[in-house]
């Protein structure tokens, strides 16, 4: 029993400490593992966290788009001013909500699938296929398929239009591809025929 309660303490100590740190989110979409020393007005103060022994490094807030603490808080930085000048602006959020769906946005492949489905019915596929590709290409995708890794940043309005913006780019691309391929099945289907008919024509006539 003993060995059992140390082996749950040494756990836990194990599991505390690789989830003791920092991480500064940059809006280049890079992530520094870190332990924040100081939050300034312009300049954010951090060690690595793989060297917390080490040199005080120095970064500045509007080459941040987050900071994610160890006890699960976060600050998030949207239109830093400074004497009245916009120092990041919505704009940095819109286009940070852009790079996020680029990776994280895979959820129409369902929308996709089914207008290739749709498309490569023979003969009346292409203009069957025209209804679900409009649907798809008219509509954001669903919330619960956005596959957004962070809430708090869609509570932001810019960075949730731009994620949201991407990611119906993203669908309308793969649904026009799924729509082009099915046609181009199609004119497989009528290439065969035509050979079949042609063969069928040269055998019995």
């Amino acid at each position: 029993m003993k060995k059992f309660i140390i082996f749950l303490t040494f756990t836990f100590l194990i599991v505390h400490h690789s989830n003791a740190q920092d991480s500064l989110i940059m809006r280049s979409g890079v992530n520094i593992l870190a332990k924040v020393v100081e939050v300034g007005t312009s300049e954010v103060k951090y060690k690595t966290f793989d060297n917390l022994n080490g040199p005080l490094y120095s970064i500045f807030k509007t080459d941040l788009l987050m900071i994610r603490y160890e006890n699960g808080t976060k600050d998030v930085f949207s239109d830093l001013k400074k004497d009245g000048i916009v120092l990041v602006s919505n704009q940095d959020l819109y286009s940070q909500g852009k790079a996020d769906a680029l990776n994280n946005y895979h959820n129409y492949k369902n929308a996709g699938t089914g207008v290739l489905l749709t498309t490569s019915i023979p003969l009346w596929g292409p203009i069957l296929g025209l209804v679900p590709l409009g649907l798809c290409i008219s509509t954001l995708p669903s919330d619960e398929n956005l596959g957004y890794s962070d809430p708090e940043l869609m509570k932001n309005s810019e960075y949730a239009n731009g994620y949201r913006d991407k990611a119906k780019q993203i669908k309308k691309n793969k649904v026009l591809k799924n729509y082009y391929t099915g046609f181009k099945v199609n004119l497989g289907y009528l290439a065969v025929a035509a050979v079949v008919g042609f063969v069928y024509l040269v055998t019995y006539y």
